[in-house]
């Protein structure tokens, strides 16, 4: 059966409390202050199934007050019933509720005219105009406009109908993502513990699932934004799913665009808060900055650079500062835009002063600090930014390039890190059905390239193998005696901190092409280690020397000398036997390998004439085999590592 959230919304007193009442038989109220007063003070929920549709009803306080309570609830509505009293019109909040859900672009919707009972003929018209000239040009128009009294239940049956009808073309949630749920509403149940409720954003929730909540607003929790960006390590308190309830009756799971109430285990009801989210753990990143576009409403004053501000988004309300993208014009005699003019629209950097869980395509309020009015909304373009000037035209391109393709735009801001394709999700808007779609055709269209699970900007990888290419080259060039470049080494010099499953594919694609090489180190196809006739002749002279000199080795200088090499020469073919292994380094010291080996096996020997207590301390070491103690101690300790002695005290356990 499908599931509709339904928002109310209107002036204080015109009976949305009432409306809701008389559709679910559930006073919506349940503060004691609430019935005291008359009023909506906080978010009411109710539920009922009209026809083949389950609904569930968030009801929202009227008065300018509780407009911060009202922003928590309409964040996560399908629709949205605008209430305006038949005998009393259009009212102030009424236009505010009507421009924040404009402003969220909630995507449906329908009009009550209640308390018709109050009415006489032409004040009700009177009213149905007035409404209808509020809604001119906004998701609103041409939306059924249905008279009703909740105390007769006149015009109710034609409202049930009507609100099925416009129910039937709601769009369904994605399930198939990761589980977003912003937190509503918490208590406690004796017996069940702490209890959290929401509209299930995204997702689906099943019993016994473990989930995060997001983010930790505890003080010993506080993380500093990164570095890099606006986003911060996430701070998270793990929880385990005990039960779920769907409107009012407990059900294995709940699924996205479900109102739904979940018991958690691991978290104590004083450390939840509405504000934070239910999510999947991993799945988000906290943030403090965030990019996007802003639409000032025609009667706010204008929103001035630096502005302090409360920025409401899902079911937070968080304080911040906005800081506008870009120059008043282009060119060289450019001017800083100071503010963005009444029903003008344009771009923001939001500076939060907490952090706050977003994602690319979440839509947002800002009210002024004080008073505390609405005066703006729009749309998160890009939730973790990448810390860098915005007053320039630049920064402005970056933005239009955001908006009109997300994807693409952030994929090549990445650069060298690429961006995880699950970013495409809660950082570039893509809906998770379209996922596969949308990675099809990046790579299609040779925007991007896919490597491991990272998408990485055509022209990034193609600049990358030009890099590694130019790279070995010039190591070709400088060491012509070296087979290659180690791949960790190639990737530090050529890739930096870059994402090693790109620096993978561009040695994959080199490699697939015939370019280069891939053994134990990097090399371009081409390159042969080739020596020439004098080379050749002091790389005999040199391992002969080694070979000879046993465990005694010359210093570097008097092999050169008796190679007849000059110093250069003599240190690439040095480094060639090492590669080769022939030489062998032992702490500062180079020695033959066969040196080593005959090491070994003596001593080995010791072992067997001995016995199994057979030891070796360093004079011994010394008289045994002839050398200083310059030479005995680092060939002791090369015995250990190789597992034939084991240090005991002042002498040594022949294995």
């Amino acid at each position: 059966m499908k599931s509709v959230v339904v928002g109310t919304a209107g002036h204080i007193d015109h009976g949305k409390s009432a409306l809701v009442r008389a559709l679910t038989g559930t006073d919506p109220d349940r503060l004691k202050e609430e019935k005291a007063r008359g009023i909506t003070i906080d978010l009411g929920f109710a539920h009922a199934t009209i026809g083949d549709i389950n609904f569930a009803f968030v009801d929202v306080p009227g008065h300018e007050r509780f407009v911060k309570n009202m922003l928590a609830g309409v964040g996560g509505i399908d629709l949205v019933v605008l209430v305006v009293a038949a005998d009393e019109s259009v009212m102030p909040q009424t236009r505010e509720h009507f421009d924040i859900c404009r402003l969220l672009q909630v995507p449906a919707g329908l009009i009550a005219l209640t308390k018709s009972d109050l009415a006489d003929a032409e004040t009700l018209e009177l009213t149905r105009m007035e409404v209808r000239e509020l809604v001119t040009g906004s998701f609103l128009e041409g939306a059924p406009v249905v008279p009703l009294s909740s105390k007769t239940g006149d015009g109710l049956d034609v409202f049930r109908d009507a609100l099925v009808g416009v129910s039937a073309g709601t769009r369904g949630r994605p399930i198939d993502a990761s589980v977003r749920l912003p937190i509503d509403r918490v208590f406690s149940m004796k017996g069940f513990g702490t209890v959290v409720t929401g509209t299930l954003v995204s997702g689906r929730i099943t019993t016994d699932s473990e989930l995060a909540v997001m983010p930790d607003t505890s003080p010993s929790a506080s993380s500093a934004p990164s570095a890099a960006s606006g986003s911060s390590r996430a701070s998270t308190i793990k929880v385990k799913v005990r039960g779920v309830q769907v409107h009012g009756r407990k059900q294995p799971e709940a699924i996205a665009g479900n109102r739904t109430a979940v018991n958690v285990s691991g978290v104590d009801v004083a450390d939840v808060a509405r504000g934070q989210n239910l999510v999947t753990p991993g799945a988000f990143e906290e943030t403090r900055l965030a990019d996007a576009t802003v639409e000032v409403l025609p009667d706010a004053k204008p929103l001035k650079h630096g502005a302090r501000v409360r920025f409401h988004q899902g079911t937070a309300e968080i304080l911040g500062r906005v800081a506008i993208v870009g120059p008043l014009r282009d060119g060289a005699d450019a001017q800083v835009r100071p503010s963005i003019e009444p029903g003008a629209r344009g771009f923001i950097r939001l500076r939060l002063e907490a952090a706050a869980l977003l994602a690319r395509g979440d839509r947002y309020i800002l009210r002024a600090y004080s008073p505390s009015v609405t005066i703006a909304g729009g749309v998160i373009l890009d939730p973790a930014p990448p810390r860098a000037a915005i007053r320039t035209a630049a920064a402005l391109d970056r933005m239009r390039r955001l908006e009109r393709d997300p994807a693409g735009a952030m994929i090549a801001e990445r650069g060298a890190l690429g961006l995880p394709m699950r970013a495409l999700i809660t950082r570039a808007g893509v809906d998770p059905r379209a996922i596969d779609e949308r990675i099809a055709a990046l790579l299609k269209s040779s925007e991007a390239v896919l490597a491991g699970d990272v998408l990485v900007a055509h022209a990034v990888l193609q600049q990358l193998t030009g890099t590694i290419v130019a790279t070995l080259a010039e190591h070709h060039r400088a060491e012509p005696l070296s087979e290659g470049i180690p791949r960790e080494e190639l990737r530090e010099r050529t890739f930096g901190r870059g994402a090693a499953s790109i620096f993978d594919r561009a040695l994959a694609d080199l490699e697939r092409a015939g370019t280069i090489a891939v053994r134990d180190r990097v090399a371009l196809a081409t390159h042969r280690v080739a020596l020439s006739p004098d080379e050749d002749r002091a790389r005999l002279a040199i391992e002969r020397a080694y070979r000879d000199a046993g465990l005694t080795p010359p210093d570097a200088a008097a092999i050169a000398r008796d190679a007849d090499a000059s110093p250069a020469v003599a240190d690439r073919i040095l480094k060639l036997l090492q590669r080769q292994k022939v030489l062998v380094r032992v702490d500062t010291l180079l020695f033959h390998d066969q040196a080593l080996k005959q090491l070994k096996a003596e001593v080995a020997a010791l072992k067997t004439a001995a016995g199994p207590a057979a030891r070796i301390d360093v004079a011994t070491f010394k008289e045994r085999f002839g050398v200083t103690r310059k030479f005995a101690i680092p060939l002791l300790e090369y015995l250990d590592r190789e597992r034939v002695t084991r240090r005991m005290g002042d002498a040594r356990v022949i294995l």
